[in-house]
């Protein structure tokens, strides 16, 4: 096997240098990235928990998942008169886990309740997303106080951590059961999360 030449390596380390800059600036320490850079950044972002698939379950006070099912043209409070408590596994009244099994099967079957590799509930009231404006949103997860004490690279250490478990993170890019999926990809997204937390986290006007 013929060894590759000098000018040939040299061309395929140039042709792979974009990436390894891209990859070496997400995850660098905030103001390596341009806030110009970290607004589109955050504008993939927010495409993603502003969609269905990760906003219905980020409500507020009062308790009530949103639900998107085929068919729908729009959002719509969960069927059954659900309500979560303040538990927010509705422990006050039907448990989440009544519907929602936890497990890692692929969910195939449309209109079926799906199931994750983690217990079933709400995102803390805190996190709430649903009826927020992005720019709400963006504050909320640039604030430790308020994001569950996390920098960008503990927002993307949950994501990761969730994933491994096979979670609602996972599950909002492969929700099966003829469901639209969140935009993008979750390696695309925690790429995103690198950058924005790489330009200092910034939020749009």
């Amino acid at each position: 096997m013929q060894k590759p030449t000098f000018h040939a390596v040299l061309v395929a380390g140039a042709a792979l240098l974009p990436l390894a800059v891209s990859m070496a600036a997400a995850q660098q320490s905030p103001g390596t990235v341009s806030k110009a850079d970290g607004l589109a950044a955050w504008k993939r972002i927010e495409a993603v928990v502003t969609h269905p698939r990760c906003a219905n379950c980020h409500v507020g006070t009062d308790n009530i998942p949103m639900w998107t099912g085929l068919g729908f043209s729009k959002n719509r409070p969960h069927g059954m008169n659900v309500q979560a408590g303040t538990s927010r596994i509705g422990a006050e009244s039907i448990a989440c886990s009544t519907c929602h099994m936890k497990s890692t099967a692929p969910n195939t079957v449309p209109h079926a309740a799906p199931h994750v590799g983690l217990d079933w509930q709400l995102a803390p009231v805190g996190f709430q997303w649903f009826g927020r404006t992005p720019a709400q949103i963006c504050v909320q997860l640039s604030d430790p106080k308020r994001n569950g004490g996390r920098d960008a690279a503990g927002l993307v250490k949950h994501l990761r951590e969730d994933a491994a478990h096979k979670g609602f993170v996972q599950w909002g890019w492969q929700p099966g059961g003829g469901r639209e999926p969140a935009p993008g990809s979750l390696d695309a997204h925690i790429k995103d999360v690198q950058v924005w937390g790489a330009a200092g986290m910034p939020c749009p006007d």
